[in-house]
């Protein structure tokens, strides 16, 4: 097990205390508002710093005690229970405290762009992008995330050739951000008279939604087309849909936008080229840090089968992390938690042996 960063931990127990001090001061709303953020960024860690110290404590005592020859047996068996105890306690606060003290993702606060596109499979797999949209709908429900359509292209025989929606919320990217990759299904389709098990697939994305200041996208780089779908005519002339294309030159990256307000089409495009650059920035500049070792759980490359969803066995299959639950039913109901968790921990279990090699 790797020794845990002392001094990064005092540091940033002073940095809270000052906080509080500040804080106690009564400084300015602004002032208060910045510092009431940063607080809560960092009062869990402090929490089991400043819990770590004690319970540190607790174990010099008992061994200070165990030391001393003139201490009775009884006193000695006691003492002996009690350290077994406290060297427990600290053993799971050091390990909290490592995950803790984890480097952050800036993204993972962030509200998410969720892209589903049927892949190989035809009909099947537009209806199964349209059962993984609704899935994704309902995990959004459970968690209190707030989901909205952006743009949708329907099947010919339901679900969705392609579907946008954003999510917004409470820590949406760093529970979803494990999701884009292939996913990909097994189940007879209900046109098929043998019985025989169809293989579709769909593909996922999840882009951090990306505010102004994250991107830099300078009117000399984008190229707006606006286009008037032809429509009913006559009293309808004006509800016609209309479509906004931008192409954002540098990248050769392309959005389209097909609603019934070409203003709104404007913003909508704008906001998924923004996540889009976002997103190509951060994969970029993880590469780069990482060169040779992959911390990510997977590659995060799209074209990777990432899950497999059995309907006649009843499982779902994570292959990234051998991961198998034969509950596809609650899983396809949004009962994604224990999958996510699963990622999650793989994933922090993955940085940590990363930064004990380095250390």
């Amino acid at each position: 097990m790797t020794e845990l960063p002392r001094e990064r931990m005092d540091q940033v127990l002073k940095r809270f205390e000052l906080i509080e001090t500040q804080m106690a001061a009564g400084p300015s709303p602004e002032a208060y508002v910045k510092l009431a953020s940063e607080y809560a960024e960092l009062q869990e860690i402090a929490t089991h710093i400043r819990e770590l110290k004690k319970v540190e404590s607790e174990l010099a005592d008992l061994d200070a005690m165990l030391a001393d020859k003139s201490i009775e047996s009884e006193m000695r068996e006691l003492a002996e229970a009690d350290r077994e105890a406290v060297e427990e306690r600290l053993e799971k606060l050091s390990q909290e405290l490592r995950v803790l003290l984890l480097p952050k993702d800036e993204a993972d606060e962030k509200n998410a762009i969720l892209e589903i596109r049927a892949g190989t499979g035809g009909n099947e797999a537009a209806l199964f992008a349209g059962d993984l949209f609704r899935m994704y709908e309902r995990y959004a429900a459970s968690r209190g995330w707030r989901m909205e359509v952006v743009s949708a292209s329907e099947g010919e025989a339901g679900g969705y050739k392609e579907i946008i929606a954003s999510v917004s919320g409470r820590g949406v990217f760093s529970r979803l951000k494990f999701e884009s990759g292939v996913h990909r299904v097994q189940r007879v389709p209900v046109t098929e008279a043998q019985g025989r098990i169809h293989t579709s697939a769909a593909t996922v994305a999840v882009l951090p939604e990306a505010e102004e200041v994250d991107v830099e996208i300078r009117p000399e780089d984008i190229r707006i087309d606006t286009m008037r779908a032809s429509g009913a005519g006559g009293q309808h002339v004006n509800t016609t849909d209309s479509a906004v294309r931008i192409t954002h030159i540098p990248t050769g990256i392309v959005v389209v936008q097909s609603e019934k307000s070409q203003h709104q089409n404007r913003a909508r495009a704008m906001q998924i080229l923004r996540a889009r650059l976002f997103d190509q920035q951060r994969t970029k500049a993880a590469e780069e840090r990482s060169e040779a070792r992959r911390l990510q759980v997977g590659t995060g490359d799209r074209s990777e089968r990432i899950r497999t969803y059995n309907f006649p066995q009843g499982r779902v299959t994570d292959h990234r992390i051998n991961l198998t639950l034969y509950k596809l039913d609650r899983v396809m109901e949004g009962e994604l938690d224990e999958v996510i968790d699963a990622l999650i921990a793989d994933h922090q279990s993955k940085l940590l042996a990363a930064e004990g090699a380095e250390g």
